[in-house]
């Protein structure tokens, strides 16, 4: 690729068109970044991969102790974006119906009325998802993957851009209900939210310590709308994926298959999550190319969720990410 202004792709579009629109778009990433910093201190991480969920149209999973703000981080995501929110907490008595809707008898035509759950939304936030109920986890099946709900028979779809945050606490065991395999697999990432390191953990004691009403959240700003989001989406069709790093994405995926720590390995849905989560980070890292750094970046949050351990693997406290870290550096990387 070139930077000659005439030069064309293959679907028509002059190249330079192209890089001054990801230039936009990174700076819309940017200005979203600058938003959420305003309140929280750290987790740059976090918040590169949930704008990379986003980017990508998909759902997220954050987990992580109490208080490493998971849910102020969600909020503060929702907020740098114009477009509806709504948040659901959900609780061991939480039914189907509180999540996706219900269908209400109207007294003056006599007929059924679908009356939209809190599910109907833009961007919304499931806090602390493994304390409802199987059943109402099983809700939020078709709605993840078909973005629509049919309740009575009749099909209501999402409005786009339609992305679900949600949380888990993973120390509690008691009053929760574990996320079946067949839901993990649904969330493009599962995000580990960590404790501050020292420095930053200081900077947040100085900042409350100095602004006791720190957490007002109306300073924060509204950068980009729905419509924009999904057309900045749309921008990861022009980012280039050699055919040597979508052989590695497949090897990458294909060793969960067969490596002596790992149960079950990932489907393709997991090849799928890479390659888009790889084109949403060459973005905003300011390339229109993939490169195998953004792949290996992306193969923890993409495979640890998707993967079983061996029994034998459990029992000595290994860890999902700690197995897929070696797995990945046993793979040669394509030059």
């Amino acid at each position: 690729m070139t930077d000659h202004p005439m030069e064309e792709n293959n679907t028509g579009t002059p190249l330079f068109q192209e890089r001054a629109e990801l230039g936009e778009v990174r700076r819309r990433i940017e200005a979203i970044r600058h938003e959420i910093a305003k309140i929280i201190v750290g987790q740059e991480d976090v918040v590169e991969l949930i704008i990379i969920a986003l980017l990508c149209r998909g759902h997220v999973l954050l987990e992580g102790n109490p208080g490493v703000a998971k849910t102020l981080t969600a909020k503060l995501i929702s907020k740098t974006i114009d477009s509806d929110f709504s948040r659901i907490q959900f609780t061991p008595d939480l039914m189907p119906s509180d999540v996706t809707g219900t269908s209400i008898f109207n007294f003056k035509n006599s007929e059924f009325e679908f009356k939209k759950g809190p599910i109907f939304s833009n961007i919304i936030l499931i806090d602390e998802i493994n304390r409802a109920p199987a059943k109402t986890q099983a809700a939020l099946f078709e709605v993840m993957q078909e973005r629509q709900v049919t309740i009575d028979g009749h099909t209501y779809p999402m409005d786009n851009p339609f992305i679900i945050i949600a949380t888990q606490n993973p120390i509690e065991l008691e009053g929760t209900y574990r996320l079946p395999e067949a839901q993990m697999d649904r969330f493009i990432f599962k995000i580990n939210v960590g404790y501050p390191n020292l420095n930053e953990e200081v900077k947040i004691i100085e900042s409350f310590h100095k602004d006791r009403d720190l957490l007002q959240l109306s300073d924060i700003q509204k950068v980009v709308d729905g419509p924009q989001l999904l057309k900045d989406s749309s921008m990861l069709q022009h980012i280039v994926v050699e055919d040597r790093l979508i052989r590695y994405i497949a090897q990458i995926v294909q060793k969960t298959r067969n490596h002596a720590s790992i149960a079950i390995g990932a489907s393709p849905r997991a090849s799928l999550a890479l390659l888009h989560g790889a084109k949403a980070m060459s973005l905003i890292r300011g390339r229109d190319f993939v490169t195998p750094e953004d792949i290996v970046d992306l193969s923890v949050p993409v495979l640890s969720h998707r993967i079983s351990i061996s029994a034998e693997r459990e029992m000595e406290g290994t860890t999902a990410s700690s197995i897929i870290i070696d797995m990945v550096k046993s793979i040669e990387v394509p030059r």
